[in-house]
């Protein structure tokens, strides 16, 4: 049975649990098991958010997950929380831009990202989970990069569809860092 965890962390207001949301909904349009766990602070907006997602060809045994197969750290206090839970030979994509260190495991594949200034330079620094979302389907293609497209499409609230375009090319900004910019420990 193949089945992928992925914790994606950040701080409220990161996008972080719509990140997982759409990689849940794509599962789901792929024909894949799936579950979606959010988890938030008191405080949302500025207060700690993330969610755990699990993709699966078959039955889910359960939901909860100590050892990811991949994170998402959007933020410090989030790679300070899942880096040592991730399983060997596993993905950790960390937004440098809100870090003043980088990833030090050498048995997983990190990608240290600026995420926040690449979103800035496309126009809109709230597309940073997009731009996380499209690297770590880069190097963990659990999805085609079409499907979580097309989930994009269906699943985007009416009032943000003016920004689909600038949703689908940070997915392929993030890809395409990640292609050029991965450095795999030893």
């Amino acid at each position: 049975m193949k089945e992928t965890s992925i914790i994606i962390s950040g701080f409220g207001g990161q996008g972080t649990l719509f990140a997982g949301q759409l990689l849940t909904y794509a599962a789901l349009d792929y024909d894949k098991v799936c579950t979606w766990i959010p988890s938030y602070g008191p405080e949302m907006r500025g207060g700690t958010a993330h969610c755990t997602v699990i993709i699966s060809d078959e039955q889910i045994g359960s939901p909860l997950v100590r050892n990811p197969n991949a994170v998402i750290a959007m933020n410090l206090p989030s790679l300070n929380k899942y880096e040592p839970l991730i399983k060997t030979g596993g993905v950790l994509i960390a937004n440098r831009s809100l870090m003043d260190r980088d990833a030090d495991r050498a048995d997983i594949i990190t990608l240290n990202i600026p995420g926040n200034e690449m979103a800035e330079e496309l126009g809109n620094s709230r597309i940073t989970n997009m731009v996380m979302l499209g690297a770590l389907l880069q190097l963990m293609p659990v999805l085609p990069m079409e499907v979580l497209k097309t989930a994009l499409d269906h699943h985007m609230p009416e009032r943000n569809r003016k920004y689909l375009p600038l949703n689908y090319q940070a997915l392929e900004t993030g890809a395409k860092f990640a292609a050029e910019n991965l450095k795999e420990a030893v």
